[in-house]
């Protein structure tokens, strides 16, 4: 081995000293304006919601070491999820390790702008719509006034659709309307009219509050923050918008030093492609948080088996300001566990939609868990009660929440089904329980009230809901909403002729109420007052053409008129929008196999319609069994007809239905025996 001379090695010392001096330092233009164009400059750039640009030096250098303590202690840019824990989310806005390094050396190094020439191009921002020219365009009727200063503040401003039938959106593009001020927006459809009801009653433009009449459709997320465009839905997993809905959009708002004007746009793009799989949004979370003053060690925590094969496509935890750490897991029906996302530190301002960018399949059997802590105590930098003070789950951001929302996909509409008559009570017997914590502290709330009944009604619960409404009823008589979720209430109690009352004062506080009018024409055919029954009706079609329980009760009061040729025409139109629809099913199935009148026979159609109705119902219903009986000895199949009235006989004898209607059977029994088909007279 040669070993060196020191006149060699202090020649190589020389080298590689003069090499370093030779390099130049980290720069602005060369190394930190890449970063920051690519990361953080959607949100720090004028008339967006950062409060400073990043997008020139002279910007950037007076705050370079407020970036390098945000960046290093990961605040910014805002990505909450802890790294390694779960799949990977698509947009993931985390610096690398890399990254925090060159901005620190770029400080340490004195924050040097470099050399002009290695300054890449600014990013370039769309003007227009990032996703082409929409199909429609909606804007808020009047802005929204946000004044000066003080906390944040949630409204909900409701945005009408004028559509002439229903449309099916593959995406949808938010404009805030004033990004300055805007932080994030959830956005609902409501098909009810009540959130227009409410945004009437305030005296400013929207309503406060949680929206309880409002849904994300067909197990959709729809949010927007700074620097997120939502991608279009995949194919065939578009969701269906109804004419008469109304978009109800949820602003986070960050008051700024003067007063500001808000206004959101929203462009939505259709498709004429129908969905076929739809996705299912499952909600983990205890609505019977109760948390002392000044605890410092909450825990909140939530389960759910799935009945299901699923593919989880995208997860958004809430909670709000005493929250300190939300994580989501799924639990392998082997015992193995999968993280869906773990937040060490939660905070309330920073909360997000993740969608997953490969989904992650569970099998059925799978456990999804929530687990959430809280800190009640003044050591909580967020708390915002200085003492702090006892909290309840409840629906403004001064109480408190703790939700995981997982999308789901199940494998087959079968599955999809299964899972949501699986899911439903769960989550309502959960919403139940949250409206009552509420109800406790405020007993005369109107609108807990209601948003109490209507949880009460999807439980079947008729007699509780009547009287959450009517104590609503009392602290404001001029609620629509109150009086039309009475009059369901009172339908299915079976007293009609009050019902009634509800619904006509339903339509005098709220001319154009769909439901009501709908409602009212089915509650006016069930009291045979068929002519009144069918205005409404048709008023109901000319606000909302496409509702399918209108057409399906048009064809219904009709058929009792004898009018059966434009009864099956309003069945075909109800089928049309809701092929599952139950009634015009089997009575559109019902007429083309009994009608005497030749023009209006269809046997084979009856079969196929019947056949459907039987499935829907799980041959445990009377009227479609002796509906496809009735199709198949009009159609020629006899033995199948006897098989099939047999069964609604057994289950009509096991249910103890009325003498009369057993005998009935019997008799069209004796005829299918004899190769008879039956006629209606």
């Amino acid at each position: 081995m040669l070993i060196p001379s020191v006149a060699t090695i202090t020649a190589v010392g020389l080298s590689v000293a003069a090499t370093a001096l030779a390099q130049p330092g980290v720069t602005f233009n060369r190394d930190v304006a890449p970063i920051l164009f690519a990361n953080c400059a959607s949100c720090h750039r004028a008339g967006e919601i950062g409060p400073f640009g990043l997008l020139t030096y002279e910007d950037t250098r007076p705050r370079a070491a407020a970036i390098l303590r945000a960046v290093r202690a990961r605040t910014m840019p805002p990505w909450k999820p802890e790294a390694g824990y779960g799949s990977a989310f698509v947009g993931e806005r985390r610096l690398t390790d890399q990254q925090i390094a060159t901005i620190q050396r770029w400080v340490d190094d004195g924050a040097v702008r470099g050399e002009a020439a290695d300054l890449p191009p600014a990013p370039k921002f769309a003007d227009g719509w990032q996703l082409g020219e929409p199909d429609l365009v909606v804007t808020l009727p009047e802005p929204y006034t946000l004044k000066a200063g003080g906390g944040d503040v949630l409204r909900n401003v409701v945005i009408p659709v004028q559509l002439r039938e229903a449309r099916y959106v593959r995406a949808l593009e938010f404009r805030p309307g004033n990004a300055r001020v805007v932080h994030h927006a959830n956005i609902r459809v409501d098909r009810s009219g009540a959130s227009r009801a409410l945004d009437r009653q305030d005296s400013e433009v929207g309503f406060d509050g949680f929206v309880t009449t409002a849904s994300f459709p067909d197990g959709q997320f729809l949010g927007w923050t700074p620097g997120q465009l939502a991608p279009p839905v995949p194919p065939g997993m578009a969701w269906r918008l109804d004419a008469g809905s109304d978009l109800v959009v949820q602003l986070h708002l960050q008051p700024a030093d003067t007063e500001q004007l808000v206004r959101p746009t929203i462009g939505l793009f259709f498709t004429k492609e129908p969905p076929g799989l739809m996705p299912v949004m499952l909600r983990l979370g205890r609505h019977t948080i109760d948390i002392p003053p000044g605890l410092n060690q909450y825990e909140s925590r939530d389960s759910y088996v799935l009945p299901v094969d699923v593919n989880v496509t995208a997860i958004q935890p809430h909670a709000h300001f005493r929250a300190t750490q939300v994580r989501g897991f799924a639990l392998l029906p082997d015992g193995t566990e999968r993280g869906l996302i773990l937040i060490k530190d939660w905070d309330f301002n920073w909360q997000d939609l993740y969608r997953l960018a490969a989904p992650m399949t569970l099998p059925k059997g799978t456990t999804l868990v929530m687990d959430y802590e809280y800190d009640n105590s003044s050591a909580n930098r967020r708390n915002p009660d200085r003492p702090p003070k006892r909290v309840r789950w409840g629906e403004t951001s001064q109480d408190e929440m703790g939700d995981l929302w997982v999308q789901v996909l199940p494998r087959s509409n079968a599955d999809r089904a299964r899972l949501l008559a699986d899911f439903g009570p769960k989550v309502m017997a959960e919403d139940a329980a949250g409206y009552e914590k509420m109800l406790e502290a405020d007993p005369q709330s109107a609108r807990l009230h209601e948003a109490a009944a209507a949880i009460d009604l999807l439980l079947g619960k008729a007699d509780t809901a009547q009287a959450h409404l009517e104590a609503s009823l009392r602290i404001n008589p001029d609620s629509a909403e109150a009086h039309y979720n009475l009059a369901i209430a009172l339908v299915r109690r079976g007293q009609l002729p009050d019902a009634e009352s509800h619904l006509r004062r339903t339509l005098q506080i709220q001319p154009d109420h769909v439901a009501a009018h709908v409602n009212l024409g089915a509650v006016l055919r069930m009291r045979n007052q068929l002519q009144d029954a069918r205005t409404h009706l048709r008023r109901a079609l000319e606000l909302d053409p496409g509702n399918a329980a209108a057409h399906a009760n048009l064809g219904g009061t009709l058929a009792a008129e004898r009018n059966f040729g434009d009864a099956i025409a309003e069945y075909r139109l109800a089928l049309r929008t809701n092929p599952d629809l139950l009634e015009p099913m089997t009575d559109l199935a019902w007429i083309l196999a009994t009608s005497r009148d030749q023009r209006l026979r269809a046997p084979a159609e009856a079969v196929r319609l019947a056949e459907r109705a039987v499935l829907l119902t799980g041959q445990q219903d009377v009227r479609p069994l002796e509906t496809s009986a009735a199709a198949y000895a009009a159609n020629g199949q006899f033995a199948q007809a006897v098989d099939a009235q047999q069964r609604a006989i057994g289950i009509a004898t096991l249910n103890r239905m009325p003498g009369a209607v057993v005998d009935r059977l019997r008799e069209r029994l004796d005829l299918y025996r004899r190769d008879v088909a039956y006629y209606e007279p």
